[in-house]
C-alpha cells in the first residue's frame, strides 16, 4: 500500500501543477454564475467507516438536500448554470485533488459513500471494502457508475479489493479517462 501512496502523491502534484489554471476559471465560473459557496464539502465515509469532507466545485443550488442525485424528485431544477456542464465533464471533482493529498482519497478505490448512504455503507462493510481508501474513481464508476444498482456496486467494489495493484489502477485510470472523454456512463 505505501507504493499506491506514493503513487497518488505523484501523480496528485503533477495533475494540480497542470491543472491549476482550469481549476482557476472553473472557481471564477462558479461564483459568477451562482450564488454560493465556490466549493461543496460533502460528508463521506472513508476508510474504516471514518466521515471525512469532501470537496466538489459547487454544480447544485445552495440548499439541495444532501442525498444522491438520483434520490432527488427533479435533479435538473437543483443545477447551477454551469452544474450539468461541471458533472457531465467531471471538472466538479477537480478538488478531490485535496483529499488525495491529505490521505483521506486514493486516485482508486470504492467512490465514497454519502454519510447517509446506509444501504451501501452496510453492504460495504459487511464485504471488507471498507479496508480501503475510496477513490477518485473506481472499479465500479468505469462499469457503470451511478446506473448500477447497489448490490452490483458492492460486487465491483469487492472485486477491485482483490484485485488491488498499482497496474489494476493504471488500467481504471486509463478507463476512466475514455469514458470522461467519451461522456459514457456519465450522468449530471
Amino acid at each position: 500500500m505505501k507504493m499506491k501512496r506514493l503513487f497518488d502523491l505523484v501523480l496528485a502534484a503533477l495533475a494540480s501543477v497542470v491543472l491549476i489554471i482550469p481549476c482557476v476559471a472553473i472557481a471564477v465560473m462558479v461564483r459568477v454564475t451562482s450564488i454560493g459557496p465556490v466549493l461543496y464539502w460533502s460528508d463521506r465515509v472513508g476508510r474504516d467507516n471514518h466521515i471525512f469532507k469532501m470537496p466538489k466545485f459547487r454544480s447544485m443550488r445552495v440548499g439541495t438536500p444532501a442525498v444522491a442525485t438520483h434520490l432527488l424528485s427533479d435533479p435538473d431544477s437543483h443545477l447551477t448554470p454551469i452544474g450539468s456542464f461541471l458533472r457531465k465533464s467531471s471538472l466538479d471533482e477537480l478538488p478531490q485533488l485535496w483529499s488525495i493529498i491529505i490521505g483521506d482519497m486514493s486516485f482508486v478505490g470504492p467512490r465514497p459513500a454519502l454519510y447517509n448512504q446506509y444501504d451501501l455503507i452496510e453492504l460495504r462493510q459487511q464485504s471488507g471494502v471498507y479496508a480501503l481508501v475510496p477513490g477518485l474513481t473506481g472499479w465500479a464508476q468505469v462499469n457503470g457508475r451511478d446506473e448500477l444498482p447497489i448490490s452490483r456496486k458492492v460486487a465491483l467494489d469487492t472485486e477491485y479489493l482483490r484485485r488491488v495493484s498499482i497496474g489494476f489502477d493504471i488500467y481504471i485510470l486509463f478507463l476512466t479517462a475514455l469514458r470522461v472523454i467519451m461522456r459514457s456512463d456519465v450522468t449530471h
